[in-house]
C-alpha cells in the first residue's frame, strides 16, 4: 500500500481536495491518502514549506508528497518531481522546494502536461502517483530540469555573540516560531546565558521545557517539537496579545 500526502491552500469548504483524493483513489484505490494540511493560507508556499519539511520525514521511505499551493492550475504551470532520501516529492514550479530543502542536490524532474484539462493538477498527480506505484523511476516518464524558480528563505544573521533571526510561523495556538534552530542557538550560545528581544517587550531570559513551566498568562520561549525556537504564551495567544506577525524580526544576545 503506498502512502500519498496532500499540502495545499484549497480549505476544506470547497470540493478541491475531494476532487483530487477522488481521482488518485479512482486510478490506484489501494492508496493510503494522508492530510498533512489544507489550510495554507492561500498562496503562502513559505508557511507550506515550513509544514511539510516538519512532517515528511516522519513518514515511511516510498511516500508520495504531493503539493499544491500557488498553483496557477493553467497550462502554462509546469510542475516538478524529485526523489530525496528514498521520498518522492511532486510541486509545481513556484520555488518551494528551495524552502522545504536546506541542500539539494538531486536531479528535479518536469512532468508531461496533459494534453487538454479543465484541471492539470487532477491529472498530472493522477499520472505521477500511477507511475511512480506501479515501480517506474521518475526518468522513465520525465526529464531532468536544470531550470526552475528558485526563492531565498530568510536564514538567520549570527555573530560569536549575537543571533537576528525573524518568525517565520504562527501555528493555530497563536505561538509564534522563529527561524532559529536548536542547533543555531547551542553552537553560538555555547551554554551562556542569553537575552531574547522582540518588539519593545522586557527580553526572555530562560528557556521553558514545556509551556506549564510558568503561570498561566506568562509569556515563555522554548524549542519546540520541531527544534525551532518559539515564543508563547502559557494558555495565551502570542501573536494576537504581543502584536508579532510573520517576519517580525527578532535577537537574541548572549553574554
Amino acid at each position: 500500500m503506498t502512502i500519498v500526502t496532500l499540502t495545499t491552500d484549497f480549505g476544506l469548504q470547497d470540493y478541491y481536495c475531494a476532487l483530487i483524493k477522488g481521482t488518485l483513489l479512482k486510478v490506484c484505490p489501494t492508496l493510503q491518502l494522508v492530510d498533512v494540511s489544507h489550510q495554507v493560507q492561500n498562496f503562502d508556499i513559505v508557511q507550506a514549506a515550513f509544514i511539510l519539511r516538519n512532517a515528511w520525514h516522519n513518514f515511511p521511505e516510498k511516500t508520495i508528497h504531493l503539493v499544491s499551493v500557488n498553483d496557477l492550475a493553467n497550462a502554462q504551470q509546469s510542475f516538478l518531481a524529485l526523489e530525496k532520501n528514498g521520498h518522492y516529492f511532486i510541486a509545481p514550479d513556484n520555488g518551494i522546494f528551495s524552502l522545504l530543502f536546506d541542500e539539494l542536490n538531486e536531479p528535479i524532474y518536469k512532468l508531461p502536461k496533459p494534453e487538454k484539462s479543465s484541471f492539470p493538477l487532477k491529472d498530472i498527480f493522477a499520472v505521477t502517483v500511477t507511475k511512480l506505484t506501479a515501480g517506474e523511476s521518475l526518468d522513465q516518464f520525465a526529464e531532468i530540469t536544470a531550470s526552475r524558480v528558485e526563492r531565498m528563505s530568510f536564514q538567520p544573521v549570527t555573530t560569536t555573540k549575537q543571533i537576528r533571526g525573524s518568525i517565520v510561523y504562527i501555528d493555530q495556538y497563536e505561538n509564534v516560531v522563529s527561524n532559529v534552530n536548536r542547533n543555531l542557538f547551542e553552537r553560538i550560545g555555547k551554554g551562556r546565558p542569553f537575552e531574547l528581544y522582540f518588539k519593545r517587550f522586557d527580553p526572555l531570559t530562560k528557556l521553558s521545557e514545556h509551556y506549564y513551566d510558568v503561570p498561566v498568562g506568562e509569556i515563555l520561549c522554548l524549542f519546540n517539537s520541531a527544534d525551532h525556537l518559539e515564543i508563547s504564551i502559557n494558555m495565551g495567544k502570542a501573536a494576537g496579545l504581543l502584536g508579532l506577525k510573520k517576519e517580525d524580526g527578532i535577537q537574541i544576545e548572549f553574554k
